[in-house]
């Protein structure tokens, strides 16, 4: 574990990636000593300083949603962070890229919530119940910490979960009227289908998810609010991006398309 000093520190190093823009080499390597309890404090700060400026959270990210990708991070489960207001970009409008350091993308559903939730026993059939309705997405991942060879899920949980922004379509379905364990996802990237994948690759429907976040959520005493938006998890690799390109997320079942672009 860090002392209290040293994890202040690290954040004001993640801080001062805004000023710099240089990313901090891995923490992991930095301070070998840290934990994933210094992590998530160092996040905890983070958001904090977030509101402490005027931002309100928003909603909350699942990453590592995959058993593939906890086995390449070094985890046993996904990891989770807070949204603040400013993460999350209207459809179409372009996103500079001066405001990201290592920029990817990932096509997500995105869950929108009626009712208040949380944990800890919160099952599947609490999600459908509390969800409003479910939205295509496209998240872009990014990292003020790394990336490189031997990251693991402490580096990017000090990080945000490595999240630098959300795009969100307007096209809401409600969850009766899909079929998220058969949903067929598409990222396209200047009109070529570059990667897709299925619903079922995100914990085996992202119900299972957003249930789970909140069970942990509610460990630290989290609820999840009406009108909080849920990012569920990618359902294929993340894929680099740079000035130029265009980007759609394209579901089937009716969900449909939400699309952004670089300059």
């Amino acid at each position: 574990m860090l002392d209290a000093q040293t994890r202040t520190k690290i954040l004001a190093d993640i801080n001062n990636v805004y000023q710099t823009r240089k990313p901090l080499p891995l923490l992991t390597k930095t301070y070998p000593e840290i934990e994933i309890a210094d992590a998530y404090a160092i996040q905890q700060e983070f958001i904090a300083q977030r509101i402490a400026d005027g931002r309100r959270i928003k909603g909350y990210k699942v990453g590592l949603t995959s058993k593939a990708m906890q086995e390449t991070m070094g985890s046993t489960e996904p990891d989770f962070s807070s949204m603040t207001d400013d993460l999350f970009v209207p459809e179409d409008t372009p996103l500079d890229m001066a405001n990201f350091f290592h920029p990817m993308i990932e096509i997500e559903v995105a869950f929108v919530m009626k009712h208040a939730l949380k944990g800890p026993g919160i099952q599947p059939v609490d999600v459908i119940r509390a969800t409003d309705f479910a939205l295509p997405s496209i998240e872009i991942v990014d990292f003020r910490v790394g990336p490189g060879p031997g990251m693991t899920i402490t580096d990017t949980v000090a990080d945000l979960a490595a999240c630098g922004a959300a795009v969100l379509g307007a096209n809401p379905r409600r969850l009766d009227q899909l079929d998220l364990r058969t949903m067929r996802g598409e990222m396209v990237i200047n009109g070529e289908v570059v990667q897709s994948g299925l619903a079922a690759a995100v914990l085996g429907n992202p119900v299972t998810a957003v249930a789970w976040l909140a069970n942990k959520l509610g460990e630290f005493g989290v609820t999840f609010e009406p009108g909080d938006t849920i990012l569920t998890g990618s359902f294929v690799r993340a894929m680099p991006v740079k000035a130029g390109d265009s980007v759609v997320a394209r579901f089937d079942q009716g969900l449909g398309d939400v699309k952004t672009e670089f300059v």
